[in-house]
């Protein structure tokens, strides 16, 4: 993909686009290498010293955005107004548990939905929309399983109870059976609630829209067949 197939941001400018089409396959490896890293560390039962290998995994694959951030900022045409525009690259940095969501970026992009058609995009969004709910529930069961385990009164104890309490909760059902307890604990529980509704709010609308959608497209080819 040249410079002029991928997307120039008016802001951000042609040489800030070139060095996001050079970094965007090593940050979403990185991205991915620091997920297996911190799902390692907290699910694994690892010794000393791989601990403190994982610990410096995950800390030299979280580097590395801040280090891309501050060099599209240096590279951008207008770098304050680029940076209040994308204030996700900003939470890729401060929020290091989000930064694997960059690999629903490449399915996002994948030729399968590259169709101009309203219908393809509402499929690409539906797989977005979907794969974050999934990786976003995965995220949150290894945070409060990390936060909470260090609490002697903790009843989330396991990576099998952190996770059926992340799906509950995404999903607003919320049985009660497991609590978070720490405050760390209870401030990722809170966040999962809220985006469980605006992601489930926002699926459920474009899963509908697609239904409609194709209903109306099979009945417009069966009266053109009539």
């Amino acid at each position: 993909m040249t410079v002029t197939e991928h997307r120039v941001d008016p802001w951000g400018g042609p040489r800030q686009a070139r060095w996001q089409q050079a970094v965007d396959w090593p940050l979403t490896i990185a991205a991915l290498v620091f997920l297996v890293a911190y799902s390692i560390s907290v699910i694994g039962a690892v010794d000393v010293s791989t601990a403190a290998l994982l610990r410096i995994v995950i800390l030299v694959s979280w580097g590395l955005f801040p280090v891309s951030y501050l060099i599209d900022l240096v590279l951008a045409d207008h770098a304050w107004q680029w940076a209040r525009r994308h204030p996700v690259n900003l939470l890729f940095v401060l929020l290091p548990l989000l930064r694997p969501l960059r690999l629903l970026r490449v399915l996002a992009r994948s030729s399968l939905f590259q169709s101009s058609a309203g219908t393809a995009f509402r499929a690409r969004v539906l797989v977005y929309l979907a794969g974050t709910a999934v990786l976003v529930t995965y995220i949150a069961a290894l945070a409060v399983l990390e936060a909470e385990r260090s609490d002697p009164n903790a009843n989330i104890t396991s990576f099998g109870d952190s996770l059926w309490w992340a799906a509950v909760t995404i999903t607003t059902v919320g049985y009660g059976d497991f609590t978070p307890l720490t405050i760390r604990g209870r401030a990722i529980a809170t966040a999962l609630m809220l985006g469980g509704v605006a992601v489930l709010g926002v699926l459920t609308a474009t899963l509908s829209s697609w239904i409609v959608q194709r209903v109306a497209d099979l009945e417009e080819e069966r009266h053109r067949a009539e």
